[in-house]
């Protein structure tokens, strides 16, 4: 048995590494693969696609034409219908390199793990001239999608690949990297990840995957040994994306030259976005030591940065710096920076200094009366739920039914963050049986109230686990009349939130999420009047942002934004979600980010990578449930391949991007 294990691990690896020189014939020279959004046959399949024919779309697995088997066979990677592996399969032999890349990406996105042997036994060893580059790296990728430990272990013990292979190198990475997020980890994997990262000879897309590794892979090890390369690496990279990536891994390495090597860069750092990762990874060291570091940054000219080190307070601060936070959070600091730091002094505090807590909360109480926007008002609520009596305040205030629906969501998520404390029996004390039946009578009103972000928000936190809210209710008849009135598919995301909780409540097993059904088909004579390279512009009162748009990768989507753009549908919508070095996101016609239209897209996941700033996705509440709201990107975000369709790319007008706040307005959007 032993011997069987170590004959199959062996094969598994050889089968894995490239090359063999044995080269092809000339018959298999490769075709061009041709896309236009105006060829009537490129709409079929993508209309085939939007409906999820796969049966239809099988017809053109074997079309003479490679470019409408490329199509077709990329139209799985959205649909993610497994029924359709055994007419992938052999397409991973198709002559052409595109169409054999497009079927390993769809059978990687469809995720089975019965793909693996299949896609190991399609890796083309022989390929000498790297005819079948992209192939080869697209199947490494998809093994990472639905391989098993054994693949994993395999995948990253390959060292032949030299720094010229970089199809096959951001292959293995980005199977390495697929592996993490689907909390698969390995020492090996993670020892790849450090050497592939911190070395400048590999090509800067591979190491820009496996420097994300090293930032996102939960409980990946990196030790003093490995730290080494990687603080070299971090103090000397002339790339930003790498460079903030590396920041957080050596916040993880935890050692004292990690620590130096941190704040010394934190000095001199020019891009806003690495030192908002310096503030993240300087979170992973002792208060104390990093303390001093994360305060300076409170006056950092750039708000995401000062916004990002307010937040680390709240996050890790201690009771006897409380005052201190009281005390710049009254500094002429902007109001985000400010309100945060209340937070953090509000939630640290000690119950012994009753008299300065009831002095931090009255002037919060204060500055929401006289708040003049929704979103000042709604980050006052926030800070004002890090101390858990102000719960009646926040439900008579904020969630009634005069104020801007992004008040009323907030103390909704005010209430949820509340309900949620990890300390709540012991902060509540003898009062906390009565403070969580208060919190239902708040949660269950919310519901019969009958506004979505309000229901979803509220039906969340009624599953928090702990709180004995199902004691509390003595009937579910009011959850499940508030389910029967919800709009589909428009209120498709607080649907399932609220199922979901009729579920728990009911102590049954969770229901799987209701799916919405096709109900908009692409207009394609929005198309026909679009420029052969269209762009749209969005204009705010920070500058305009231009934007390449993608009808060959995400017609659907392109269609719809153009449709909604052109009926001025935009026109006074905000921004409603910032977060630092991560998205910009905009078009919800709440303002809360539960707002959408009488109608759902479908999800377009071409083979496309969030690795640049400036991305521009689908926001969603799962796959096919997009509408209209849409998302920038700060940085690379590579965890989101695959799953938010990209339809377009920031061509100009970063920096505008860049200094987005939460609540700006789209004053138009203009289609070029």
């Amino acid at each position: 048995m032993l011997l069987n294990k170590l004959l199959n691990y062996t094969t598994l690896a050889l089968l894995l590494l490239a090359v063999a020189c044995v080269p092809r014939g000339e018959e298999e020279i490769l075709t061009n693969i041709r896309i236009d959004p105006k060829d009537p046959v490129f709409r079929t399949i993508h209309d085939l696609q939007d409906r999820h024919a796969s049966d239809s779309l099988y017809a053109y697995f074997r079309h003479e034409d490679p470019s409408y088997r490329y199509l077709s066979a990329l139209a799985f990677a959205s649909i993610r219908d497994s029924a359709a592996l055994d007419s992938l399969y052999p397409l991973l032999a198709d002559l052409i390199d595109e169409v054999r890349a497009a079927a390993a990406y769809s059978i990687g996105q469809i995720g089975s793990a019965q793909a693996q042997s299949q896609l190991i036994a399609a890796f083309d060893r022989q390929d000498t001239l790297g005819a079948f580059s992209n192939a080869n790296g697209a199947i490494l990728e998809a093994i990472g999608k639905c391989g098993d430990t054994t693949a994993l272990k395999a995948l990253s013990t390959i060292s032949t690949y030299q720094p010229h292979d970089t199809a096959l190198l951001l292959g293995q990475a980005r199977g390495i990297y697929r592996f993490a997020l689907r909390n698969k980890i390995s020492k090996e994997g993670t020892a790849r990840m450090v050497a592939l990262a911190s070395d400048k000879k590999y090509p800067d897309p591979a190491r820009l995957v496996a420097a994300n590794y090293l930032l996102r892979a939960r409980d990946a090890k990196i030790d003093s040994l490995a730290a080494i390369p990687l603080i070299t690496a971090f103090e000397q990279e002339p790339n930003a994306d790498i460079r903030m990536a590396l920041a957080v891994a050596l916040g993880k390495a935890r050692t004292q030259t990690a620590l130096m090597a941190l704040q010394d860069r934190m000095a001199g750092e020019p891009d806003y976005r690495v030192k908002c990762n310096i503030i993240r990874a300087l979170s992973d060291f002792p208060y104390k030591k990093a303390q001093a570091a994360v305060q300076g940054a409170l006056t950092d000219a750039n708000l995401h940065v000062a916004l990002r080190a307010a937040q680390y307070f709240t996050e890790k601060g201690k009771p006897e710096d409380a005052g201190l936070y009281w005390k710049l959070a009254k500094d002429s600091l902007p109001w985000p920076v400010q309100l945060e730091l209340y937070a953090a002094a509000n939630k640290y505090m000690p119950e012994t200094f009753a008299k300065y807590l009831d002095a931090i909360n009255k002037e919060l109480r204060m500055r929401f009366v006289q708040a003049t926007t929704p979103q000042v008002k709604a980050a006052t609520l926030r800070a004002l739920a890090q101390f858990g009596w102000n719960y009646r305040f926040i439900f008579r205030e904020g969630a009634n039914p005069n104020q801007h629906l992004v008040v009323r969501t907030a103390a909704m998520e005010a209430l949820a963050a509340i309900s949620s404390r990890p300390d709540f029996k012991a902060f509540f004390g003898a009062n906390h049986r009565r403070i969580a039946k208060e919190l239902a009578m708040r949660f269950k009103e919310a519901i019969r109230g009958g506004d979505p972000g309000m229901i979803a928000v509220a039906a969340t936190a009624l599953r928090e686990p702990g709180r004995e809210y199902p004691l509390y209710l003595d009937t579910l008849k009011h959850l499940d009349s508030a389910l029967a009135r919800l709009a589909l598919p428009r209120e498709i995301e607080t649907y399932n939130e609220l199922k979901q909780t009729i579920d728990y409540l009911r102590g049954r097993k969770a229901s799987p999420p209701k799916k919405v059904e096709y109900n908009h088909p692409i207009a394609w004579s929005v198309l026909d009047g679009l420029s052969a390279q269209p762009e749209a512009v969005i204009t705010t009162a920070r500058g305009e942002i231009r934007i390449r748009l993608m009808p060959e990768e995400a017609p659907g989507s392109v269609v719809n934004f153009v449709q909604l753009a052109k009926d001025g549908f935009f026109k006074d919508k905000n921004f409603h979600r910032v977060v630092a070095n991560f998205v910009i996101q905009g078009g919800c016609p709440r303002g809360d980010g539960y707002g959408s239209l009488d109608y759902t897209i479908r999800s377009e996941l071409a083979p496309l990578n969030y690795d640049e700033e400036g991305y521009v996705g689908m926001a969603s509440a799962g796959n096919h449930t997009e509408g209209t709201q849409f998302f920038i990107t700060h940085s690379p975000t590579p965890h989101l391949d695959g799953n938010y369709t990209i339809f377009g790319k920031v061509v100009s007008g970063m920096e505008t991007v860049h200094q987005i706040r939460v609540g700006d307005l789209i004053e138009q959007v203009t289609i070029k």
